[in-house]
């Protein structure tokens, strides 16, 4: 009979409340990112690797200045304990060709919490060269052409 106590389950995280911070994300509202993210949050994704909150959110006004009209929608998710995977698409049109087109990104987030409920690890996943590199003139047609002579 073991003696050891056992490791407190940290409770689960409130993932509706993030989620519907993300769903209604705007230029202002960014700068409340710390009231769902530890100050010493790590931000990573296919082109992005920043650890603390100012860089975190230093990525999500970028977005905003480099895009028109981002916005997220989470299309599903699973909670496990204190982490989750969200599944999301990003909409947007680009500010400087085709801008009318909305084009969209499927990809997930694995979300780690602290004990304290806030967001410690944030790490997306999605396929860069399929969701964003084929839509780009130019570069587009050579990942299409690229992956037509992976494939055959």
């Amino acid at each position: 009979m073991s003696t050891a106590t056992p490791h407190p389950i940290p409770p689960a995280p409130d993932v509706a409340r993030v989620v519907a911070f993300f769903e209604s994300l705007t230029p202002d509202s960014v700068g409340q990112l710390g009231l769902f993210y530890d100050r010493n949050a790590r931000f990573v994704d296919p082109f992005n690797d920043v650890q603390g909150l100012a860089a975190v959110e230093g990525i999500f006004r970028h977005m905003f200045v480099a895009l028109d009209e981002p916005r997220f929608v989470v299309t599903g998710q699973v909670v496990q304990g204190a982490q989750c995977f969200l599944l999301w698409d990003f909409h947007f049109r680009f500010k400087r060709f085709d801008t009318h087109t909305v084009q969209t990104i499927r990809g997930t987030s694995h979300l780690v919490f602290s004990d304290a409920g806030l967001v410690t690890l944030h790490r997306d996943y999605w396929d860069a060269a399929q969701e964003l590199y084929e839509k780009l003139p130019l570069i587009g047609g050579l990942m299409r052409w690229l992956k037509k002579r992976a494939n055959s």
